[in-house]
């Protein structure tokens, strides 16, 4: 390994940089947390084999689930932009119905299985 210096006054200082942390959302925190509270073996052998990738990609998914669900929930039950134009408490009330109902099968999917 190599390292490069930059002089300070009197001094060298390392030139280091972080690693770039984890882009890790919601779902991965919410999952994370599951594991280590309710799945220690699982837990151990995820910080062992590199948690962090696991987490990103599960809370990618949720995204992408929570989007898919909730758009296609919204189109059955009739909630379009002319109610939003019309009535938007009735619009605002129906859209978080559906995004909790969405919300509560991405949990119980891909965060809290195993």
């Amino acid at each position: 390994m190599e390292l490069t210096y930059t002089k300070c006054g009197d001094y060298y200082i390392p030139d280091l940089a972080a690693p770039e942390s984890p882009k890790i959302g919601k779902y991965g925190r919410m999952r994370h947390r599951f594991l280590r509270d309710n799945h220690s073996g699982y837990y151990s052998g995820f910080l062992l084999s590199g948690m962090n990738v696991d987490l990103e990609e599960t809370d990618l998914a949720a995204k992408k689930r929570m989007e898919l669900l909730t758009a296609q929930m919204a189109k059955a039950e009739g909630v379009t932009e002319a109610l939003k134009a019309s009535d938007q408490m009735e619009w605002v009330g129906r859209m978080n119905n559906v995004r909790s109902r969405a919300e509560e099968i991405v949990l119980h999917e891909l965060v809290y299985s195993l």
